[in-house]
């Protein structure tokens, strides 16, 4: 059975949704699991982790020769960095 990321077409625009959907899902989690958990309540790195996600993503789809699909889930990290940078600067 073939893997479902891989029926993704090739555009920017999915990427971009993928790179958005798969980190915000992730950091959902994680930022419930901060806020019940006392020891996580400063672990930025886990955040960061969550973004970091779509370095995994960008590989595999550079490997199946979807350019652009690694260009939005690139586009989708900078917003998710700068979105944890100004987290940060209003913590």
């Amino acid at each position: 059975m073939q893997n479902p990321l891989a029926r993704v077409g090739n555009s920017v625009f999915a990427g971009l949704g993928l790179g958005m959907l798969i980190p915000g899902v992730l950091l959902c989690a994680a930022w419930y699991l901060m806020h019940q958990f006392a020891f996580l309540a400063k672990a930025d790195l886990l955040l960061i982790g969550c973004i970091a996600v779509n370095a995994v993503l960008l590989h595999y789809f550079f490997k199946l020769n979807k350019e652009n699909v690694g260009r939005g889930i690139i586009s989708a990290t900078f917003i998710w960095a700068f979105a944890f940078f100004f987290y940060k600067i209003n913590q």
